[in-house]
């Protein structure tokens, strides 16, 4: 079990909490991160890039030239792929470059991230964040005394003011435990997880993976 310092908004300790060590201190193996992570760098390609075939350029529906007698090459269409403005041999198709990663090695996964940040002390326990109203410079003003730069927060639930007040400042991202990933946690420099998401992180990955 290792225990870590929480800490308020101004960064003053509040006490202490424990952090399950079937999470928080899971041996890192770069290989099983970067599976994860390249499935969902691949999830997110779009893949709808296409190249016209002959099926699909217009035109090359009568033969150029008669077959004999002319002294010049055999050809059956002007949208052959060797003449200007024709077809595209081989080119890229739709398709899907997703591929499945099973969801004990994507837990496994996770909890390799949750305790890389944790070795490299870079992750952080905060008791919550009060706003007055939802405006930028009150998350900024937050976010400064944290000493936050590129982080990933970690909120119980999504708040209405919490996200309008952290949308518009770079490099920071707000989620949640059931939306958080592998990715978005590399991502980031810092991880930032708020007193409340901490269990809801534990139960979602303590019984899972290898």
């Amino acid at each position: 079990m290792a225990t870590v310092k929480v800490y308020d908004q101004n960064k003053q300790e509040s006490g202490d909490i424990t952090l399950s060590s079937d999470v928080f201190e899971v041996e890192v193996r770069p290989e099983i991160l970067n599976l994860v992570v390249r499935a969902q760098m691949a999830a997110k390609r779009a893949g709808t890039h296409k190249a016209k075939t002959r099926a699909f350029v217009s035109g090359g529906g009568v033969k150029p030239w008669k077959q004999k007698g002319t002294g010049r090459a055999r050809a059956g269409s002007n949208r052959s792929p060797v003449w200007r403005g024709g077809a595209i041999v081989f080119g890229p198709q739709p398709r899907d470059y997703s591929f499945k990663v099973n969801s004990k090695v994507r837990a496994l996964a996770m909890k390799m991230a949750l305790s890389s940040r944790l070795a490299g002390e870079t992750l952080m326990v905060v008791k919550g964040i009060e706003l007055p109203e939802a405006k930028t410079r009150h998350f900024a003003k937050v976010a400064g005394a944290l000493g936050l730069t590129k982080a990933l927060i970690v909120a119980p639930e999504l708040d209405e003011t919490l996200c309008r007040s952290a949308r518009n400042i770079p490099g920071l991202t707000l989620t949640t435990p059931s939306q958080l990933s592998v990715l978005e946690i590399l991502r980031h420099k810092q991880l930032v997880l708020l007193e409340g998401a901490v269990a809801p992180v534990e139960a979602r990955f303590a019984r899972k993976g290898a």
